[in-house]
């Protein structure tokens, strides 16, 4: 019989968005963004009750199909703890299905909460950092996402087959204090599903030594030296495979490239993230703008706090 957390135990969970990818470095390179899901979890008697504010109001579950409730259960399992009932109010501001992290955020919020439960209740210490990258892992099916959320800056990150199941790492980079962040976000959405069923199961050896390299190079560019930005994001693995569903996106990542931007298509899209040192111009602002995209200057966030 699992432990009861006590009735009226409350936590506090803020979460980043994020851009997975950057280009070269598909399913391993992301990267936190100051933009937020705040969650307030409280235990009570009994039944699950869900509140949502912004983002996906009136469009989510409002039960224990929410991904939040679902994350957060899972993680009172993990933790081999339980709770009667659960009120959960959730503020969201991270724009959703455009390919910055919303759905890795989620999940993430949820085992924040869980972790946020068990210790304040005392029944148990809270998640490691490792620990969340794992669960949220578990989830996701690939860590980037979630790592950059639970981390935060930019982060690089593997997965490994241990005892026949996936384990998923994550390691954090100081990013050099010259780059800015600006992010380019459409009001329409996109499935994640859809676009990864576009990519190839195979392909070219050039192309797989062509990202090797520059997703090495992303390293540099991201810690020490920014002026390999472009070089560092150039892609042959994914975004020309999507290309066909993401015409608008696609033509802001070329306007952006052109005049030297190091712009790549956020995640599975639609959203465009630029990394850059130096003033975005004001006719990609305008391209952009003249396609519906919001224009977003975002700085690097920190990782999840769960107070």
């Amino acid at each position: 019989m699992f432990p009861v957390l006590p009735d009226g135990v409350v936590t506090d969970v803020r979460v980043p968005a994020s851009s997975a990818n950057l280009g070269s470095g598909f399913d391993s390179l992301g990267i936190a963004l100051d933009v937020y899901d705040d969650l307030r979890v409280r235990v009570t008697p009994s039944g699950v009750r869900v509140a949502v504010d912004g983002e996906g109001a009136g469009s989510v579950p409002l039960d224990d199909t929410h991904l939040v409730v679902r994350a957060l259960l899972r993680g009172l399992e993990a933790g081999g703890v339980q709770a009667p009932g659960l009120d959960i109010v959730c503020r969201n501001a991270i724009p959703h299905s455009r390919g910055l992290g919303s759905s890795a955020a989620a999940v993430v919020s949820g085992l924040a909460a869980a972790s946020g439960l068990m210790a304040k209740s005392g029944v148990r210490q809270g998640f490691s950092a490792d620990q969340l990258i794992q669960l949220a892992g578990e989830f996701e099916g690939h860590p980037d996402n979630a790592a950059a959320s639970v981390l935060g800056s930019a982060i690089v990150s593997w997965t490994e087959e241990v005892d026949g199941a996936p384990a998923y790492h994550a390691r954090p980079l100081v990013v050099h204090p010259s780059i800015s962040v600006t992010a380019f976000v459409p009001q329409h959405e996109s499935s994640t599903a859809l676009t990864r069923g576009l990519l190839p199961d195979a392909v070219p050896r050039l192309d797989a030594v062509h990202n090797l390299s520059r997703s090495a190079l992303a390293v540099v560019a991201l810690t020490a030296d920014p002026s390999c930005l472009l070089a560092a994001t150039a892609d042959r693995l994914h975004q020309h495979y999507r290309a066909p569903v993401l015409p608008d996106t696609t033509g802001i990542v070329a306007e952006l490239r052109t005049r030297g931007i190091a712009a790549f298509v956020s995640g599975a899209g639609p959203s465009v993230l630029a990394l850059h040192d130096r003033r975005i111009p004001d006719e990609s602002v305008a391209f952009a703008s003249g396609l519906g995209f919001d224009v977003r200057p975002l700085r690097v966030a920190g990782g999840v706090s769960i107070t």
